[in-house]
């Protein structure tokens, strides 16, 4: 099925302490957003990347852009002052494609989350196929519990999952959930929460990656720093 990307890079560096956008900063001298663009860019299932950014960064999104080597970003589009209004943005470019059937599955991605490997995003995408949708979680390890007003209520750890990216779902029922979301003004915390309360489209778990971290806090890029010696040894091809 032909596959469309959309790359959100709009967020800021407020919690990495930081006056850049945290996707331009870098990990073993290259961007952030780089290494999961060079993902997209060799994954046979990929077909079309729409990158969002903030307008104020698009002179560091060309030069990203300008300095890997990518094909198959075909547009770059200002995003909105939220992560759902940038999500539509995205779908908004690809609009015309999905409506004309040229693209048949739309995979949501965040820049932030540089070390996305090459086997999950494919498996991602032959399960989306298959199902209708499809995302990467992981299992929860330390204890959760719902605080009450009067009681701590412990959560079932063996049910619940903590959500990663990329986020793969058919193309049409995702434009309309979107499309329904805006009209409603209903903004989901990730493109799941927005197919569940807007379609019935079934989407399915698949086992995410501990290294397919968001970089967010400081401590992150630590980590990533030595995750990122693999990955230049081609850690970018296998979960």
């Amino acid at each position: 099925m032909k596959t469309a990307a959309i790359i959100l890079a709009g967020g800021s560096g407020s919690r990495v302490q930081q006056a850049v956008n945290k996707v331009y900063l870098p990990i073993r001298e290259r961007p952030v957003l780089a290494y999961c663009l060079e993902t997209f860019e060799r994954a046979p299932s990929i077909d079309r990347v729409v990158l969002v950014i903030r307008e104020e960064d698009r002179q560091q999104a060309e030069q990203v852009l300008s300095e890997i080597p990518v094909s198959k970003v075909t547009d770059v589009v200002e995003g909105g002052p939220t992560r759902h209004r940038s999500e539509m943005a995205g779908l908004d470019c690809l609009a015309p494609a999905i409506e004309a059937d040229e693209v048949e599955l739309v995979a949501i991605h965040d820049g932030a989350r540089p070390f996305i490997t090459l086997d999950l995003l494919e498996e991602l995408i032959a399960v989306a196929a298959e199902h209708g949708g499809a995302v990467p979680g992981l299992s929860v390890e330390a204890p959760l519990y719902r605080i009450g007003d009067a009681d701590v209520e412990p959560l079932p750890e063996a049910s619940l999952r903590r959500m990663q990216t990329p986020q793969v779902f058919l193309a049409q029922p995702l434009l309309v959930a979107y499309r329904a979301s805006i009209a409603a003004g209903f903004e989901g915390v990730d493109t799941a929460e927005t197919i569940e309360r807007f379609t019935d489209l079934p989407v399915e778990v698949v086992e995410g990656d501990p290294r397919n971290i968001k970089v967010t806090f400081i401590e992150d890029f630590f980590q990533a720093e030595e995750w990122a010696v693999d990955w230049d040894k081609g850690r970018w091809l296998k979960s």
